[in-house]
């Protein structure tokens, strides 16, 4: 077990440009029971300063190369049990390190269902088929006469069972496999047809009715697309190999040839050629073709998933306003506007619910009674969810500011994505067991811009809609990645021990959802907690648990001033050897930048907290609890543009980023209807990445360059040049057009404006939405 663990850690220390000390290490830890956040943040010693990014990298692959190791050890108990194990064999199967490859050499081996080979071998054509190609002079048909028997009634039959029997030991030739899928991955191309007769219903699939491009070169929300209007029977999808080859033996022919030694034009070798050609039509094409296209949805699921854990991690990393009572408003019509004001700490204070729209009408209503509410609660922020009736709400909300005396408070357009689905779950209704549904809602909307982070916890994490494709992809894969980016941010900004909800103390280090109740029932009932230690006295938690979540947790006002900060309480014996060197009190010492620079840390090391961890508590110290998530923002919409037909190109306007894609970012601009800043839009520059420029959540100027109202298209651009969109610089589109096997580049590689207008890119891009 020790070996095969040095084994996986040398491995993956290479994928993740480590040490395999440092691997071997952080593997120890994670088997002890240890999280990603707390070996990154206290056992920078021993894993010799692995991060979070490395960590999280070295525990997916950990559990893959795990799961291929049981795999191997299954896969060689099989075959010895069948009496076939062999030196070199055991060799082949120690050194794969895939899966595909693991299960391609396993496969003659392999228990299957009586085939057409198995059967042959039962008639005595095993030996022919061995003559056939121990000796090629030899004509085949000569040598079948001799196999001919009440079973096989003639050389036909014969020479049948010996191209079935060679076949079978084609398809399952794990070299030749390989060297298949090697050249088809470097020369397939995908192509995309409609399906007769589903033009009409499948015209949101136009894009691909006719479609061709390199295997190799398909981004992975294009596939998906693709995949998806398959999936929906509107498209057919194919991977061809070699359609650009005129001669008249083809690459994937000479592969097998060279694989079998075949050559000349001996008897034998010419009906092995034939058998060899047989074999790729009928056998070897059609099962590599469904490993391509099972491989393209793998990539394209993993490049999905990649761009929804980034979204998330920015959306819950985005800056919190603040402790401040704040009064949520859910935009209604007809229904009204719910209210909901809590308190700084998110705690509900009051409940209303008002109807300005149609057909009550009730505006003044509605605005006395909310100018009611903020006067009662001195409310500081309102917060107006971004749905149906927001910018309505928003204009009323104005309109009755303007007459309210300083000081007034701050209203704010806030995403409601995942609200509703808080508002019905089991965590709202033990919350708020009285409350209805809809002002559940409200709740939610005002505590998110107190805390994104806080609120967001609350809601699974795929509900949030952040990504692409989202339901298209591995829903197992999915979730696992979006938890690891929840605990990672939860993590990072700290949790407060007194105030936090269940949802959000079950994301720390080492709780969990049991321990997190446990803790809240504890608080509830004996007051807040005065120190972490009293951590130690709520039922079930332990020593371990304890260890692993300390360090996360904050208490303010404690009686243990380093309870308010990073500093992992196994750490307070050198925090306090810090604070007497300077001769001060810690509340004192805390936030004096100036006297804690004097300091020289490696005095400060002993057995057991290096340089690292010496580092980080006097950074710590410098500045206690410090968060690290920015400050807070907030977008100003134009006033007057409310719809999407108020929108006029050339209109200079300020928005938030929602949703950032492959091929760009999506724009709350404030008319209910997201703007597109195609990748080629968001600098005067070449742009490969969207996340280089933008992030969820940010703040952005954006000029309008496109406005299609009947299919609700907002085209914008955050390039300076005074042209905007007219000439986007050169950029790969995001739809390749018509490839041609023929050309040296595929025509989707050329610059973009030499394909087509900015707007055509657009009408791509927003179909990728």
């Amino acid at each position: 077990m020790a070996s095969d663990t040095r084994r996986i850690a040398t491995l993956i220390a290479a994928e993740i440009k480590a040490r395999p000390e440092q691997a071997a290490a952080a593997i120890g830890l994670l088997d002890e029971g240890a999280t990603v956040p707390f070996v990154a943040r206290y056992r920078k010693e021993v894993t010799g300063g692995l991060d979070d990014t490395q960590l999280r990298t070295l525990s997916e692959r950990l559990v893959y190369l795990r799961e291929l190791d049981a795999r191997r050890s299954s896969i060689v108990d099989s075959i010895t049990g069948q009496g076939k194990m062999t030196d070199e064999l055991a060799v082949k199967l120690a050194a794969s390190t895939t899966k595909a490859e693991l299960e391609d050499i396993y496969l003659p081996y392999k228990p299957k269902r009586r085939t057409k080979a198995e059967i042959a071998r039962e008639r005595g054509l095993g030996a022919l088929a061995d003559a056939i190609l121990t000796d090629r002079r030899l004509a085949p048909a000569e040598l079948a006469a001799a196999y001919i028997t009440e079973a096989v009634p003639d050389v036909k039959t014969a020479l049948e069972g010996a191209r079935d029997i060679v076949a079978e030991g084609m398809t399952e030739n794990a070299d030749l496999l390989r060297a298949l899928r090697a050249h088809m991955k470097d020369r397939a191309v995908l192509r995309s047809r409609v399906v007769d007769g589903k033009q009409e219903a499948g015209a949101k699939f136009s894009d691909y009715f006719d479609h061709v491009e390199k295997w190799s070169t398909v981004a992975g929300h294009r596939a998906l697309a693709m995949l998806r209007g398959r999936n929906e029977d509107f498209l057919a999808l194919d991977i061809e190999v070699d359609t650009d080859d005129s001669s008249p033996v083809k690459p994937v022919d000479r592969i097998i040839a060279a694989a079998y030694r075949i050559g000349g034009s001996e008897p034998g070798n010419v009906w092995l050629r034939e058998v060899a050609s047989w074999t790729w039509r009928v056998k070897l094409s059609l099962s590599l073709s469904l490993d391509l296209m099972r491989d393209l949805r793998e990539r394209a699921e993993e490049e999905a998933i990649h761009v929804f854990s980034r979204n998330l991690k920015d959306l819950l990393l985005a800056a919190p306003a603040g402790s401040r009572t704040t009064i949520g408003l859910d935009p209604g019509i007809r229904t009204g506007v719910k209210v909901a004001v809590v308190d700084g700490t998110g705690k509900l204070l009051d409940t209303a619910t008002v109807y300005p729209f149609p057909p009550r009408n009730d505006l003044r209503g509605a605005q006395s009674e909310l100018a009611s509410l903020i006067r009662k609660h001195k409310v500081e922020l309102v917060a107006i969810g971004n749905g149906t009736g927001s910018r309505e709400t928003e204009r009323l909300v104005a309109d009755m500011l303007t007459d309210l005396p300083a000081p007034k408070p701050t209203k704010v357009i806030v995403s409601e994505a995942g609200a509703s689905v808080y508002s019905a779950s089991q965590a709202a209704a033990t919350e708020f067991p009285n409350l209805d549904v809809s002002l559940r809602g409200a709740v939610s909307i005002a505590r998110r811009l107190q805390d994104p982070l806080a609120e967001l916890v609350k809601i699974e994490p795929k509900s949030i809609g952040v990504g692409q494709y989202q339901h298209d992809v591995d829903q197992y894969r999915l979730g696992r990645s979006l938890e690891a980016v929840v605990e990672d941010a939860v993590n990072a900004v700290g949790v407060d021990l007194n105030t936090a909800s269940a949802p959000l103390l079950a994301r720390v280090s080492g709780l969990g959802a049991s321990l997190a109740e446990a803790v809240v029932a504890y608080r509830d009932r004996t007051g807040p907690f005065q120190t972490r230690k009293g951590l130690m006295e709520v039922p079930r938690l332990g020593q371990r648990a304890f260890e692993q979540c300390a360090g996360f947790l904050r208490i303010r006002d404690g009686k243990e001033p380093l309870d308010a900060s990073s500093v992992h309480p196994e750490a307070y014996g050198v925090a306090k050897k810090i604070v007497a060197a300077c001769g001060r009190d810690v509340r004192a010492l805390m936030g004096d930048s100036a006297a804690l620079k004097t300091l020289d840390p490696r005095v400060f090391v002993d057995d057991r907290f290096g340089l690292p961890t010496v580092k980080d508590i006097i950074a710590e110290l410098e500045k206690p609890g410090r968060d690290p998530r920015p400050s807070f923002k907030t977008a100003t919409f134009a006033d007057g543009v409310d719809d999407i037909k108020d929108l006029k190109p050339g209109m200079l306007l300020e928005g938030t980023v929602t949703n950032v894609a492959a091929f760009g970012a999506f724009v709350d601009i404030g008319v209910h209807q997201d703007g597109l800043v195609h990748v080629s839009q968001l600098a005067d520059r070449f742009v490969k990445d969207p996340h280089e420029v933008v992030k969820a959540g940010d703040v952005v100027k954006v000029r309008v360059v496109e406005v299609d109202v009947p299919r609700k298209r907002i085209g914008l651009t955050m390039r300076k040049q005074a042209d905007g969109g007219a000439k986007p610089e050169p950029q790969q589109r995001d739809r390749p057009g018509s490839f041609k096997p023929s050309a040296a580049k595929p025509k989707g590689q050329q610059p973009a404006a030499a394909q087509g207008s900015f707007g055509s890119a657009l009408a791509d891009a927003f179909k990728r939405k």
